[in-house]
């Protein structure tokens, strides 16, 4: 087996999450390649230096990171696992990495085609994690100890390999999992709930999320994102030549002006700006610089719709 980095990533940015990857990898003045798959939803890095994999993680980690969901080490794939003892050879890699585990997360990738394995993956997981408390290998209150994953291709296929809690992502997969709130205007809501559950620590959500901020809303309607911050008591400037939900209008801190966001000048600063405008990305991109470079507001998250061409 090949000691190497597993980077989870949406299916279709495999290279956008090697490139990344690489660049990061070069900075720590190091060298390596990775293997990508188009659709696999993940790719494999492997450093050239021994043993320097743990390093790197530990210095860059999942949530520094743009393309790729998470990032853990991995002593290599291991393939034609016995279908009547998968558990002795996954424990004795997991062993080779680390003698306590915080938590075992069983996963699989986040793909069409890889979504039947998931039913195989909650399964697995009961038993090896028995195997892993009966050895008291596992310990949950212990945050300082690294995650034990196991990351299936096929039934008979899996990458082991370990990532470190306060260096990777904090979610099954790198996806958080979160509900539409039922009076929430649109599913467009989640899309800011999950950037500042990502780009934000509890504290600085505490700190620059308070009840009496100003935000404006570019391309406000219906108001997804919007709802978000009037559910935090902040007071909203909507910009959209389009309809804002009534309930969102009444709650008294909105303001809607039916304008063009590209044309739209604040005439006051704003702790906050949002964008999720459906529109090329450069356009998204230079909307936003315009704003940061004229001081217009402190913080700033924008959606750019990577589909779309540039």
């Amino acid at each position: 087996m090949e000691e190497c980095l597993i980077a989870y990533c949406r299916a279709g940015f495999e290279g956008e999450c090697a490139a990344e990857l690489q660049e990061r990898v070069i900075q720590q003045g190091l060298a390596g390649h990775a293997r990508a798959k188009p659709g696999s939803g993940y790719i494999a890095f492997t450093l050239y230096e021994a043993d320097i994999a743990e390093r790197f993680a530990q210095q860059i980690g999942s949530l520094d990171l743009i393309f790729p969901r998470q990032l853990f080490i991995s002593p290599g794939l291991l393939k034609d696992l016995p279908v009547t003892d998968r558990i002795t050879p996954l424990m004795a890699a997991l062993e080779s990495q680390a003698n306590r585990f915080s938590e075992l997360w069983v996963e699989t990738a986040d793909t069409n085609e890889a979504k039947a394995l998931l039913t195989f993956c909650r399964k697995f997981s009961k038993p090896l994690r028995k195997t892993l408390e009966q050895r008291g290998k596992l310990n949950g209150k212990n945050l300082s100890a690294p995650r034990a994953h196991i990351f299936f291709l096929s039934s008979v296929a899996a990458y082991p390999g370990i990532s470190f809690p306060h260096h990777s992502s904090p979610w099954f997969m790198g996806i958080p999992r979160l509900k539409h709130p039922a009076n929430a205007p649109s599913r467009a809501t989640l899309k800011l709930e999950e950037a500042w559950q990502v780009f934000l620590t509890p504290d600085q959500r505490r700190k620059w999320l308070q009840p009496g901020m100003k935000a404006v809303d570019l391309g406000a309607a219906p108001g997804g994102w919007t709802w978000q911050m009037v559910r935090r008591g902040i007071r909203v400037t909507a910009v959209d030549n389009g309809a804002i939900a009534p309930s969102l209008l009444e709650s008294g801190l909105v303001d809607h002006r039916q304008t063009d966001a590209f044309h739209y000048t604040p005439r006051h600063f704003a702790d906050w700006m949002v964008c999720d405008i459906v529109e090329k990305p450069r356009r998204v991109a230079q909307l936003a610089a315009k704003w940061l470079a004229n001081k217009w507001c402190r913080q700033c998250i924008f959606n750019l719709k990577l589909y779309l061409n540039l």
